[in-house]
């Protein structure tokens, strides 16, 4: 991993995907399909502010996938970071993305219920492990091997790894919301999510269930 001020250029690759704080280009990592991630800068923070947090959400993000893969919950496997120049070079994984299955009229649903079940699954390991999404889109969970396999999860940048129940919530209404926006039997899918979550997270899931009802209530009457 390289971590100073002498480190290479990341190879040259095709832009691949442009968000809010980063941009990824697709890029050959020893022979390696893989994605560079470049944390960009923001010109309205103070220079010293915009190194510092760039850095540290670069670094909260390694920690983030490799605590995944831990607790046996699939992420991008990490090539390299350079937190010179906030960037991370990832294993590209292959796959339709969640959202992508849910708008996708030829799945069987019986096919959509198996993934929102491992979805909610992988989930509750993750929060049981004491690790939080916190930017939890049907464009962050892949499904490396189909609607029948278990997901990948992508940019865990915004997560925590000691949230409270509140963050542990969000990422509940998260999912709820976005189901609701991509798909008609939005309810008995997120059921289906529910009870893989249950599982996957035995002990916390009443409480973070819970919360998560709060935290709609309290946007719904906002």
């Amino acid at each position: 991993m390289t971590a100073d001020a002498g480190v290479p250029e990341a190879p040259e690759g095709s832009a691949a995907h442009r968000g809010a704080e980063a941009k990824l280009r697709r890029v050959d990592w020893w022979g390696f399909p893989a994605l560079v991630k470049e944390r960009d800068s923001k010109s309205y923070r103070p220079k010293a502010l915009d190194e510092r947090l760039r850095r540290e959400r670069t670094r909260t993000e390694t920690r983030l996938l490799v605590d995944a893969r831990r607790l046996g919950v699939r992420t991008p496997i990490l090539y390299d970071i350079d937190l010179v120049h906030h960037r991370l070079t990832l294993e590209e994984i292959p796959g339709p993305t969640l959202k992508e299955l849910l708008e996708d009229p030829a799945l069987a649903p019986a096919d959509l219920d198996t993934a929102m079940h491992a979805f909610g699954k992988a989930l509750g390991r993750l929060h049981a492990g004491g690790l939080s999404h916190g930017d939890l889109t049907s464009s962050n969970v892949l499904f490396p091997d189909g609607a029948c396999g278990a997901p990948a999860f992508l940019d865990l940048s915004m997560g925590s790894r000691s949230p409270g129940v509140e963050e542990l919530g969000i990422d509940l209404h998260l999912v709820e919301e976005d189901l609701k926006a991509l798909h008609p039997k939005a309810d008995g899918l997120f059921r289906r999510f529910l009870d893989g979550y249950d599982e996957g997270n035995p002990v916390g899931a009443k409480d973070v269930r819970q919360r998560a009802r709060e935290i709609r209530g309290r946007i719904r009457y906002a």
